[in-house]
């Protein structure tokens, strides 16, 4: 099993410490020839979705990427990554991958200073700690979206077929679990 991570700007780092600790087979995505190599999974990572949205598409990764995911590519998606799949924007007409059916608030938690640690029980694994940093979170779900966490009563993580996306950093708690991974790897393993 390898897993490609999404490495053009952004908290891929720490993503790849994570599957380092998991014993998993990773490379970076940087560049279009990286496309040619066989992967079974993706990482988007946190950052600036605005960035990595115009650097997907100014170095050739976009249409790529997007129909690997559009053909059932498994995807786990942190925070900026959430942004890049949803199918749309509150308050922007941005749309990048578009691939999954979910609204999202931008920047919802405010600055920097809104950061903000946390635990909540996600579905099918139990407690689990959360790091939010200038963390979006999900307005609305369209039917087939299953909602996995709420913190304040707002949607922070969801599954849609084989895309997870998260409004936090399960990567920076990876000491204190890496549970969210093992469940992304799982999916790979059932494709």
């Amino acid at each position: 099993m390898t897993i490609a991570v999404l490495a053009v700007q952004g908290a891929f780092l720490e993503q790849e410490q994570t599957l380092d600790m998991l014993g998993v087979n990773y490379f970076e995505i940087r560049q279009r020839p990286d496309l040619s190599r066989p992967f079974d999974g993706l990482i988007l990572p946190g950052g600036e979705s605005t960035v990595q949205g115009k650097l997907l598409r100014e170095l050739g990764l976009f249409d790529i990427l997007k129909e690997k995911i559009e053909d059932g590519l498994p995807v786990l998606a942190t925070c900026a990554g959430m942004i890049l799949l949803a199918g749309a924007l509150a308050d922007d007409s941005t749309v990048h991958f578009g691939t999954m059916p979910i609204r999202v608030r931008r920047n919802a938690y405010g600055r920097q200073l809104g950061s903000f640690h946390t635990t909540a029980n996600m579905a099918g694994i139990g407690p689990v700690p959360m790091t939010f940093i200038r963390a979006p979170y999900v307005e609305s779900v369209d039917d087939g979206v299953d909602v996995l966490a709420r913190v304040d009563n707002r949607i922070v993580a969801v599954r849609y077929g084989r895309q997870i996306a998260l409004s936090f950093h399960p990567e920076l708690d990876r000491k204190e679990s890496t549970a969210i991974h093992e469940t992304f790897l799982r999916m790979l393993v059932e494709r």
